[in-house]
């Protein structure tokens, strides 16, 4: 180990190695899976934070998170035939459906991956 000598005293110098994803801004589910750790996985938390691997682990279950949002949005979309066609027709009920569908797959996802 190295050490600065300051004044009288020898400082150690220690570096925090960065994290591979930088400028990570969190979506909801990253920032509930964060709190899910911080509360309930207090032991996994600590550990990941200690290690410095808490923010890419947040970040990575983040992403999954999205995309499984997503392809559940589409496939969602696709079984219930809402189509281009049917917001050209009725905008009042492809905006209902498509907020129930929005809601429904947020609500898997936070139940699935952010228990």
């Amino acid at each position: 180990m190295e050490y600065e000598k300051v004044g009288d005293y020898f400082i150690p110098k220690i570096s925090v190695p960065k994290s591979k994803y930088k400028n990570v801004n969190l979506s909801k589910y990253g920032r509930a899976y964060l709190k899910y750790l911080k509360e309930n996985k207090r032991g996994l938390y600590t550990e990941l934070l200690l290690e410095n691997k808490l923010i890419d682990e947040v970040y990575e279950q983040d992403l999954r998170a999205q995309n499984m949002e997503k392809n559940i949005i589409e496939d969602m979309k696709k079984k219930q035939n809402i189509t281009e066609e049917l917001k050209e027709k009725d905008q009042m009920k492809w905006v209902g459906l498509m907020n129930n569908i929005k809601n429904s797959a947020v609500e898997i996802v936070m139940n699935d991956l952010i228990k």
